[in-house]
């Protein structure tokens, strides 16, 4: 009994010993945002090959998945619902099936998931739909519904051989500026700062985590719409919230990956994988624990492009189905077109393409002006047959069309602010005419603001004056019917909903409309998005001729002319 009992009380002081000992614990994230739609290895829209997208992206979680066996956790920030013909498919077209998207993400077992403002656009029937069929929880801890509860679950806790994580999810608040509220209703959204303090206190004391992760569906750098919202702040949020390790942040396009120091000197990784899939974030967390308690901590993250990843067959076999359905769908032909139509020649200038949308909002409004800008630098309808893919390429989202009072004051400063981020003020003939810089310091060039702010309008004629300062570029000189135009008058003005919620700015910090007020100037509202009326009037008409209305023009002509063809070629002749 004397030695079992010796050789117990060594058992026992060995495990102590072995328990007290130091050990290391490495776990992966993986976090794909912004992904937009694009699930297949193929982009049927544009018929030529993805280089990302989440058949790429699933044979790099396996790969992955492979090298850290229940120690991965995979992670969406959002906007996965808009963007490609596939999702218009199956959130408006196809409501009784399993949604596509649902199907992806249980197929590659996402681990949580963050609602994006795209997702919130598509409506509560849709985006409700797929929340209660993905099997991983989507995520928001700012938005709220009207009595104050949390319509989303705010956190996600996890436990990776002993350690405790927790993943809180966010979106940006900037959502009631950009998305008719009827696609929100009973819903509204904090502050992501004051939330991030709010959970950050909570989570700390009911669930003591080793590690917590920000999933954001915010940009990285801030950027203020207007006096209430700011659109973008997860470098705020890093600085300002002690308590993060990592952020992943998303929504503003921009690939990022960076370390800083937060105002209490701990160390918070921030990385953003852009949009479309063509790169995800790959983090490396090393935990180390010693008798169950957290001594250090290190993580090191990095961008890792898909195109080297061969897309997955057995994820493209499991929807093989649905993608024989889109090919169908989005094949259709709806009408002809006598010429091709590139949104190349908006930024110069009135284009066919751009001058199209325009038609089509003031036909179907009745409004006396129309606002649009180009939603995508590379939009082109070829000449011949128009399928319902032709114009996915041409309006990529799902907004409704609006028609709202403002006044020919109003309307001009929407216009000069457009055109204040649009276009350099020319002091000489070799000055840029547009607003363009260099890219990572090479000889490709790229605007400096977003080119979705770059309205134009039809039914006034105007000019540009490209020598002017900002605020002084615009002269209306009549209506496009050959009324005069009055700064005093009330005009009807047709505008997508994006542009309606004071998405982008222009009717907020450009026409001087409060935010507040904007809805009080809302005259009528489609009940239909704006693609679906580009189809009816294409399939009715059956042969469609566009053409520029040119009802506006940069002067002075001749310094303008050679601007825009050298700008031309540094935007859009590639070095390669």
């Amino acid at each position: 009994m004397r030695q079992i009992a010796i050789s117990l009380f060594f058992l026992l002081f060995f495990a102590g010993e072995i328990f007290s000992q130091p050990k290391e614990v490495t776990i992966k994230l993986i976090h794909t945002s912004d992904i937009h739609g694009r699930i297949f290895s193929y982009d049927y829209m544009n018929n030529k090959p993805m280089k990302g997208g989440m058949a790429r992206i699933s044979s790099y979680v396996n790969n992955q998945r492979q090298k850290y066996p229940e120690h991965l956790l995979l992670l969406d920030g959002g906007d996965l619902l808009q963007g490609m013909p596939s999702m218009y498919y199956y959130d408006y077209k196809d409501t009784i099936s399993t949604h596509i998207c649902a199907d992806v993400m249980n197929y590659m077992r996402y681990d949580a998931i963050a609602l994006g403002n795209h997702d919130v656009e598509t409506g509560h029937a849709v985006y409700d739909r797929w929340i209660s069929q993905c099997h991983a929880p989507v995520l928001g801890a700012n938005i709220l519904r009207n009595d104050g509860t949390s319509y989303l679950p705010p956190y996600k806790m996890f436990v990776i051989d002993g350690v405790k994580i927790a993943v809180l999810g966010m979106i940006t608040p900037s959502v009631p500026e950009w998305v008719p509220e009827d696609r929100w209703e009973g819903l509204h959204f904090d502050d992501m700062e004051v939330s991030a303090k709010k959970w950050m206190k909570i989570i700390r004391e009911k669930e003591h985590p080793d590690v917590v992760v920000g999933l954001f569906h915010l940009g990285v750098e801030p950027y203020k719409l207007d006096e209430g919202f700011n659109e973008n702040s997860s470098l705020g949020i890093a600085m300002n919230v002690p308590g993060f390790d990592v952020i992943l942040a998303g929504h503003d396009h921009t690939v990022y990956c960076e370390k800083l120091k937060n105002v209490a000197g701990d160390s918070v990784l921030i990385v953003d994988p852009a949009y479309g899939g063509d790169v995800v974030s790959d983090i490396l967390l090393k935990v180390k624990l010693k008798d169950g308690k957290v001594v250090s901590k290190h993580s090191e993250g990095k961008l890792v492009k898909m195109k080297c990843y061969v897309p997955e067959e057995a994820f493209l076999k499991n929807i093989a189905p649905k993608i024989e359905v889109v090919k169908s769908f989005i094949s259709r032909p709806i009408g002809e077109i006598d010429k091709s139509i590139s949104i190349e020649d908006a930024f110069f200038g009135p284009s066919a393409l751009i001058d199209f949308v325009h038609g089509l909002q003031l036909k179907a409004t009745g409004a006396d002006i129309s606002f649009t800008a180009p939603l995508s630098d590379d939009a082109k309808i070829n000449k011949g047959t128009i399928r319902v893919n032709d114009l996915f390429k041409l309006y990529q989202f799902e907004n409704l069309l609006y028609t709202m009072e403002l006044t020919g004051l109003e309307v001009k400063n929407y216009l000069e602010l457009s055109y204040a981020i649009w276009t350099n003020q020319m002091k000489n003939p070799d000055d840029h005419l547009l607003l363009i810089k260099p890219v990572d310091g090479g000889s490709d060039y790229d605007f400096v603001n977003y080119s979705y702010r770059f309205d134009s309008a039809a039914g006034i004629i105007y000019t540009v004056d490209v020598t002017k300062p900002n605020g002084e570029k615009i002269q209306i000189k009549r209506m496009a019917n050959g009324a005069p135009f009055d700064l005093k008058k009330k005009y009807k003005v047709a505008l997508n909903s994006y542009r309606a919620s004071g998405g982008g700015g222009l009717l907020t910090m450009g026409a001087g409309i409060s935010a507040d007020s904007l809805r009080s100037r809302i005259i009528a509202v489609s009940n239909k998005d704006l693609r679906y009326f580009m189809m009816e009037w294409i399939e009715k008409k059956k042969k469609i001729s566009p053409r520029t209305l040119n009802q506006w023009e940069f002067i002075p002509r001749k310094w303008v002319k050679a601007a825009a063809k050298r700008d031309r070629k540094l935007l859009f002749e590639t070095t390669e």
